[in-house]
């Protein structure tokens, strides 16, 4: 995979040897990331006077070095306008979670934030821009992508003012405490509110202007969640267009997302695909299950071969998109999941196959297989949902897509091998930190003011008609305090002591309502201020779908050597 369509200018830099990891190449007609790379770094640097020659030699070096490395290690680009050629950026793809609050018991602010750093999880959605998820996500490094709800968009999309107005109260007023990255405009707005598509493409750029005014709009990406369904006659997905009456939305849009480096969201769920199917698509192409060679799907087109209908859905996206005559703007999918039970004529909503199509979902992106048309080259997916929706109106199956309940126990234990900890959800052998039984009070009260100040514990949820007073001891709250700190801190060495009076346990202090950090599958509170309750509902839209002269060229050569000394 050369970079052949490059036409490099001024300074860039390339990474060569695995495990170094290089940020950004820049070049006339946009960037090329590098990701994942660690041993060594061959830094390159022209000036705009360099020779043709010079050129030549780095072209060389990026077209033969990626011939060497593993596919998930290769070079991929994504310029900012390249009209002419079809490249596209691998960047560091991830996995996050949607949260939706269609709950009749939704967890505190600080529980959900407890829940996300105990399964590691570092990127969510939201389907609002509530103040209390936002200001319990500061300082927690977790990347947060907020939405315009649908009930909002015509106001913004009407008014530049509005939307400046929307930036300043639910951005500037968090960033960069709270690590907002992205703003979903609304979510399946051509399909599930169709009377607002006029004012979709006005939104993007209202709220897009505001961030400029804001100097964000590096660091914030805008875009909005669309269908799969806007696709048509997806399978051979060389021949997928999109519905050809929302172009004139579409292509504005396209040509937005373009021009803002934005990434084209799309939710994709498998799922529906198998059940309005009849029987034509199997239900392990549908759950990412291994296929005989025999088995898989093959676009005549192209004769690439398609093993489940994720990549298969994401480049007919690609291929829609070039129909459109954009050929260079990333996919991300909002949102894939599988429900884990539901009605008499939902026999294949298990949480067996929720199980595998998540963990291999997640495996999938993770461990940057990518597409048939894009190998190497990982999709960012948001997995639907973090918890049931038991409020969700519509057949049993709308209820059951998350991963963990509202107290924060697994649905189901993810099958995850080599996805590192992102949601090893198995939270067997948990440890807790508790007062010692006898333990001097005047000693312990003095270790639960101390937690609750210096240690920066959230103590909230100890305060008379919270979770946690009950029982009114010092004990009791000394071993919420204590517990909290020990998670806080990571359970390292230490952590537990408080003079003497703290000890490690395997019993669960948890009772009622009041859930501690460590609970087996339950919400933690790593939260180290207050923060309000959740105040709106969820809006979202599941189910309706990297100076010199000419002695440079030596630098390349020598690099070029060196690698091959490495690898021969």
């Amino acid at each position: 995979m050369g970079l052949h369509c490059i036409t490099w200018a001024k300074t860039f830099m390339v990474g060569i040897v695995p495990g170094v990891r290089v940020d950004l190449v820049k070049s006339l007609t946009g960037y090329v990331y590098v990701m994942d790379f660690s041993l060594l770094v061959l830094r390159v640097y022209f000036s705009s006077y360099h020779t043709l020659s010079l050129i030549s030699e780095l072209r060389l070096v990026i077209t033969i070095i990626p011939s060497l490395l593993p596919r998930r290690h290769r070079l991929a680009t994504f310029p900012s306008s390249c009209h002419h050629c079809s490249c596209l950026v691998e960047r560091h793809a991830f996995i996050g979670v949607n949260i939706g609050t269609d709950l009749s018991d939704m967890p505190h602010p600080t529980q959900v934030v407890g829940l996300l750093k105990a399964q590691q999880i570092r990127h969510v959605r939201l389907y609002n821009a509530d103040r209390g998820m936002l200001l319990a996500l500061a300082n927690t490094g977790i990347k947060v992508a907020i939405s315009v709800p649908n009930d909002q968009l015509l106001g913004i999309g009407q008014s530049n003012s509005t939307a400046a107005n929307w930036v300043s109260q639910n951005v500037v007023a968090h960033y960069p405490a709270t690590n907002i990255t992205t703003i979903c405009i609304g979510s399946e707005v051509l399909t599930t509110l169709p009377n607002a598509a006029r004012i979709l493409v006005s939104a993007l750029k209202f709220i897009h202007s505001a961030l400029v005014a804001s100097n964000l709009d590096r660091q914030i990406k805008v875009s909005t969640p669309l269908s799969s369904s806007l696709i048509l006659d997806s399978f051979p997905p060389s021949q997928a267009f999109f519905n050809r009456s929302w172009n004139p939305v579409l292509v504005p849009m396209l040509s937005f997302l373009q021009s803002t480096g934005s990434s084209f969201m799309l939710n994709i769920y498998p799922y529906y695909d198998y059940m309005q199917s009849n029987g034509v698509i199997p239900l392990d192409y549908a759950l990412f299950r291994p296929l005989p060679p025999n088995k898989e799907a093959v676009d005549a087109n192209t004769l690439l071969h398609y093993s489940n209908v994720f990549d298969a859905m994401v480049d007919a996206a690609y291929f829609a998109m070039a129909y459109l005559n954009f050929t260079n703007i990333p996919v991300m999918v909002t949102e894939s999941g599988w429900p884990s039970k539901g009605d008499s004529g939902e026999p294949d909503a298990t949480s067996d196959n929720a199980n595998t199509y998540n963990s291999n979902l997640i495996q999938h992106v993770l461990n940057k297989t990518g597409t048939p048309k894009h190998p190497g080259i990982s999709v960012s997916t948001y997995i639907y949902e973090l918890y049931n929706e038991d409020l969700k109106p519509g057949p049993l199956s709308e209820k059951n897509w998350g991963l963990f309940d509202s107290n924060g126990a697994p649905i189901y234990i993810l099958h995850l091998i080599g996805s590192g900890s992102v949601l090893a959800n198995d939270t067997t052998n948990q440890t807790y930190c508790a007062a010692k039984d006898g333990a001097d009070e005047k000693m312990l009260q003095a270790a639960l003011d101390w937690a609750c100040g210096p240690g920066k514990v959230d103590c909230s949820l100890l305060l008379q008609g919270q979770p946690c007073y009950e029982p009114d001891t010092v004990a009791a709250h000394a071993t919420y305090a204590f517990d909290t700190y020990y998670h806080q801190m990571g359970k390292g060495p230490g952590t537990c002591n408080f003079n003497g009076v703290a000890a490690i346990t395997t019993s669960n202090p948890s009772h009622g309502s009041c859930v501690f950090s460590g609970s087996v599958g339950k919400n933690g509170t790593f939260f180290n201020g207050t923060a309000p309750a959740l105040n709106s509902t969820s809006a979202d839209s599941h189910g309706q779908y990297l100076h010199s002269s000419a002695s440079t060229s030596g630098i390349i050569l020598i690099g070029l050597l060196s690698w091959y000394a490495v690898f021969l």
